[in-house]
């Protein structure tokens, strides 16, 4: 029989599956990579017990728990708890703060002739653990930021560093106005969360950790502001590409690959990418004045209309690399005026590539 725990730093450090059985609610705030949630009360029964918890007392609210416990519920509850444990007979349960409703999981559980542990202080002391172990790390961790023109190539760059963390593969988008991805953006406290167990798990090694360049927001996440400070005082990497090369990678990556996320698009894919494209663009309207916005709109609706009757990219070449001239390097050269880190090293794509790749064990 395994026992309960309170090694937070092991569950991450190992990736255990977690059993969440707060409700849908809760767990929609903010989880754990490797949690499920399966929860004892639904969204409408916590409420109306938190509701008779804040009437009538904590007996109450535990007697009304057990008469909504029905034999149906019971019943569908086992059988999703039985399913996790299945497969996963080395994870764990828990809820908020390992009381009550934790407890109750692990007693209906007995009943049935199972016996699974739970993590002792719930989601509320692994969540505490990794906001302190989040700071710790940055504190500790020696950060490499690779800075570059959008489009260098700076997320692809990662892939040759013995040892990173790619922020915007965990906030699951590019950073700009047209940066979003395939898949919807986690929670700010999944993101942090996320991010807390990578610092953890590359605070176990030795060497420099490489990010790439962030502003504050990758769309909707922020960066904790102990990481900004920690990255705008880091050493960096600076990539070089002519702007055409930007552009064309920018193309390939947000027009030719990201019409896979249309396909099953009702307007068809061409179309439905091209809606974005537009109301991405509209986004900097401001900043690109109204008559500008209105000419690369136009050039924008073009590329378009081509690339749906002849599959032919090239025509947001020249839209792309106006937007860099424009607007994007200038803001980043502003951007790059106050950062106060030494450069280690600038070249080309291919030359960081080759840099990055020669320095495996640092």
């Amino acid at each position: 029989m395994r026992h309960n725990t309170d090694n937070y730093r092991q569950l991450f450090l190992d990736d255990i599956p977690l059993m969440d059985v707060r409700a849908p609610v809760e767990f929609a705030r903010g989880a754990f990579p490797t949690s499920e949630n399966h929860p004892l009360l639904d969204d409408r029964q916590r409420e109306a017990v938190g509701t008779e918890y804040k009437q009538a007392g904590q007996q109450a609210a535990i007697d009304l728990g057990w008469t909504l416990a029905t034999d149906e519920v019971r019943a569908e509850r086992l059988a999703a708890w039985r399913g996790f444990i299945e497969r996963h007979p080395n994870g764990y349960l828990y809820c908020f703060r390992g009381g009550l409703r934790s407890r109750t999981a692990q007693q209906l559980l007995r009943e049935a002739g199972i016996d699974y542990p739970l993590v002792e202080g719930g989601y509320k002391a692994m969540r505490t653990f990794l906001i302190e172990e989040l700071a710790r790390q940055c504190a500790r961790l020696s950060f490499v930021v690779l800075s570059g023109h959008t489009g260098s190539g700076k997320t692809e760059l990662l892939q040759y560093a013995h040892r990173a963390v790619d922020l915007e593969g965990i906030a699951r988008h590019r950073g700009s106005s047209f940066g979003r991805t395939s898949l919807p953006q986690p929670s700010q406290i999944d993101f942090e969360n996320e991010l807390g167990i990578a610092l953890l798990k590359l605070g176990e090694g030795q060497g420099p950790v490489f990010l790439e360049d962030e502003s504050r927001l990758i769309g909707r996440c922020a960066l904790p502001v102990i990481l900004r400070q920690g990255m705008h005082v880091a050493p960096r990497v600076l990539v070089d590409e002519p702007v055409e090369d930007r552009a064309r990678r920018i193309v390939r990556d947000y027009v030719s690959t990201a019409l896979t996320r249309f396909a099953d698009a009702d307007e068809g894919p061409h179309t439905a990418l091209g809606e974005e494209l537009r109301t991405s663009l509209a986004r900097l309207r401001k900043r690109l004045g109204g008559l500008r916005h209105q000419q690369l709109d136009e050039q924008l609706a073009a590329a378009n209309a081509e690339l749906a009757r002849s599959g032919n990219s090239d025509g947001y070449i020249p839209v792309v690399m106006s937007l860099l001239s424009e607007y994007y390097d200038r803001a980043y050269d502003h951007t790059m005026q106050k950062h106060a880190g030494t450069v280690l090293f600038r070249g080309t794509y291919a030359e960081v590539a080759e840099w990055l790749a020669s320095r495996p064990g640092e």
